[in-house]
């Protein structure tokens, strides 16, 4: 593992690079920390070159503001990272909030993508008027303001299926609840109100799938996937397990990971070298 960091429009983003072949940019989702992706990581870097990061005013990470964040600006920085340490182009995958900026990226800056995993966008939005899965954000909102990052976080974990059953890495918990703040605070605007910019991501010139776990059927963060899906003509698949499978269990997520983003790659052309010797 190579680790660096890369100056872009004022924030220096700590990143990570593994392995080698074409370039699996993965985005995370809350607490935006590249060590979500650190066991999916290792498992991949056998044929991918696959790059994390943690996302601006996260974790190691500069760019901290008080102001709100938009989803452009975290687009932005996604592609600018691709620019500079993938070549131009990247297969992306994201989860949670990072599948809403990896949504943002497609419809912004399509001409870095090879192709988007979305795996559980949070986009309440795309639910039917009066689903009460609608008012998460607003309700997220208000809890924030009345008992600050802690009251919010623990609410935030409460509503994610599967979290308290496994454990998460010492150095890894210690950086999330120092971005508590900052996800409420500063992101949590940008998140809240996204739509999917549907006529932008129909005219995509790559291939593009959303997704959510098994686990998580009729969860507000896993049923937009399958509507934004409907409404923009792509594939939808099941992964195994939960919203965060990829830090419970690397191996099994990387497996299903491997599979999808080969054939979304192939079909480009793009098998890796050593997968041709």
């Amino acid at each position: 593992m190579r680790s660096d960091v890369f100056e872009t429009d004022g924030a220096l983003l700590h990143h990570e690079v593994r392995g080698s072949g074409p370039a699996l940019l993965m985005i995370s989702g809350a607490g935006g920390d590249a060590g979500y992706y650190s066991g999916v990581a290792e498992e991949l870097a056998d044929a991918f070159t696959v790059i994390t990061y943690d996302r601006r005013g996260n974790s190691r990470s500069t760019g901290r503001s008080a102001e709100p964040m938009d989803l452009a600006q975290q687009a932005a920085d996604a592609r600018a990272l691709i620019e500079s340490v993938a070549g131009g182009r990247a297969l992306v995958f994201g989860n949670s909030a990072g599948a809403i900026i990896g949504l943002t990226l497609a419809a912004s800056h399509p001409q870095v993508l090879t192709g988007l995993v979305a795996h559980e966008p949070p986009a309440v939005n795309v639910l039917p008027d009066g689903d009460p899965d609608r008012s998460f954000f607003d309700d997220m909102a208000a809890l924030y303001a009345e008992g600050g990052g802690s009251a919010a976080g623990r609410r935030f974990a409460a509503t994610t299926r599967g979290e308290g059953t496994y454990r998460w890495p010492d150095d890894l918990w210690k950086r999330f609840l120092g971005n508590q703040d900052h996800l409420f605070g500063t992101e949590w605007p940008g998140f809240a109100g996204f739509l999917p910019d549907e006529a932008a991501l129909k005219a995509a010139p790559f291939p593009m799938v959303l997704g959510a776990g098994a686990a998580d059927r009729g969860a507000y963060y896993a049923r937009p996937s399958v509507e934004i899906a409907r409404r923009i003509g792509v594939p939808w698949v099941e992964f195994p397990g939960i919203h965060m499978e990829f830090l419970r269990n690397p191996a099994i997520f990387a497996a299903a990971l491997r599979v999808l983003a080969t054939q979304m790659l192939s079909r480009e052309g793009r098998v890796p070298e050593e997968w041709a010797r």
